[in-house]
């Protein structure tokens, strides 16, 4: 039973991830967070393994988006080197500090921000993008310099690991801020979530083993069973989300992506408050 439910998250988490590009951790964090809940693990350890799995298993469903992605010629590479090395440090950094902060706070931080960020995805969703592709894929004319754009990747790359989730709902708004079409921001976003998934999981693993986690089949605070699970039917759904994102419209997508955060904004504070 399990195992069922770990690939049903899958499914949900690699479709979200393709359509969006957030590396499907706004899916996975909430549901891991019911499963756990449901399976009696410590209060203490509850929040801590739902973000380290989703990072882990962001792994594999970055790398099905970004190939997927890839195809279409949506991915900004020269941008992805600007901001890689960021992302990784950042990300690896983050996740010792959300070792230290209790699973209530990250709730209610998890919470709050997506909160946030669906509001401000869906108010830029009614602005007009640049529709000049090849302008916004140089990233010469509209994007920050490269010692901007690293620091920026740091940034995102701690708040990725406090938040557990591959960056897109940070490295989307970011790039369309500066005028980069969805496509090409949900393209690029996948290939950033790839440095954040593997610095962040190996973040979780060296803090968490460091702590006592009373929890059985994990690595620090990386359930493997849940990885697995989770892995093996997202790397395959992925592909489909990222098809259906090259068939939907810029702002259709921003619209849907904020309703996304609204919900599970709504769930966190509410359960975190009560």
């Amino acid at each position: 039973m399990e195992l069922i439910i770990f690939l049903i998250i899958g499914a949900l988490a690699g479709f979200a991830a393709g359509l969006f590009g957030v590396g499907g951790g706004t899916i996975i964090v909430p549901l891991l967070f019911i499963v756990f809940t449901r399976m009696d693990y410590s209060p203490d350890s509850i929040m801590h393994l739902a973000l380290g799995t989703s990072l882990a298993t962001i792994i594999v469903t970055s790398i099905s988006s970004l190939m997927a992605h890839n195809k279409k010629g949506a991915v900004m590479w020269p941008v992805f080197k600007n901001l890689a090395p960021g992302l990784a440090v950042g990300c690896f950094l983050g996740a010792g500090i959300a070792g230290q902060i209790s699973g209530l706070y990250l709730q209610l931080i998890v919470g709050v921000f997506l909160l946030w960020l669906g509001y401000k995805m869906f108010t830029d969703g009614k602005k007009r993008l640049d529709s000049n592709i090849n302008s916004a894929s140089n990233g010469n004319a509209v994007l920050p310099s490269k010692s901007k754009q690293l620091a920026a990747g740091g940034v995102i790359g701690v708040a990725s690991a406090i938040l557990g989730i591959g960056g897109g709902s940070l490295t989307v708004p970011y790039l369309t801020r500066y005028g980069v079409v969805m496509q090409k921001a949900v393209g690029t976003s996948a290939a950033c979530g790839l440095p954040i998934a593997i610095a962040g999981a190996l973040g979780f693993m060296v803090f968490g083993m460091q702590q006592e986690v009373n929890v059985p089949n994990t690595i620090g605070f990386v359930h493997i069973y849940a990885f697995l699970g989770i892995s093996i039917m997202s790397f395959f759904t992925a592909k489909l989300g990222a098809k259906v994102a090259h068939m939907l419209s810029p702002q259709l997508l921003k619209k849907c992506f904020a309703v996304l955060l609204t919900v599970v904004g709504c769930y966190f504070l509410f359960k975190g408050l009560l």
